[in-house]
């Protein structure tokens, strides 16, 4: 099988922010995946589950309720917890930067957040229990503090009878 995008990138380099990941045409428009990375893979400890999650239903429930709703496709945590994909569709292609202030504005709002969870109840979650609101402000507060990246570092790319490669 190929080697998908998402593991063309070098993680040994990637630091926090918000990266292109793909961009896909379909009828009407473009959809695009955002890497929000909040922290260096292998690096730096991933964000716990608890903490992924409650930023997961806050920062979606954000996302949805936005001027930018109508775009929203997808928000949700990567495997590795070390930070979210975010889907849109457009008729006009958007850079990181073009959602810079919406994502800012979201971890603000995640970092200051008072009320309940949304949706963490179990009619509404599949694991309501899984929730940390003092951890995920905390994080949410760490990436607002950051200098962010936009651009991936590109993986190296080793030929060798024939084949290529990838570093990561």
């Amino acid at each position: 099988m190929k080697l998908i995008a998402s593991f063309q990138v070098d993680h040994t380099r990637i630091t926090p922010g918000i990266y292109v990941s793909r961009r896909d045409k379909v009828p009407g428009g473009w959809i695009t995946t955002f890497d929000i990375r909040m922290k260096k893979p292998n690096v730096e400890p991933a964000v716990h589950p608890n903490a992924m999650h409650t930023i997961e239903h806050i920062v979606a429930t954000y996302l949805r309720s936005s001027k930018f709703k109508d775009h929203v496709v997808y928000w949700g945590p990567m495997g590795c917890l070390t930070g979210f994909y975010f889907i849109t569709n457009t008729a006009d292609e958007i850079q990181p930067k073009d959602i810079e202030k919406l994502i800012r504005a979201a971890f603000r709002h995640q970092a200051n957040y008072k009320d309940e969870v949304p949706g963490a109840t179990a009619v509404n979650c599949g694991n309501f229990r899984l929730h940390d609101l003092a951890m995920a402000k905390w994080e949410a507060a760490e990436f607002l503090k950051r200098k962010w990246k936009f651009t991936y570092p590109p993986a190296k790319r080793i030929k060798a009878n024939g084949r290529t490669f990838f570093d990561a």
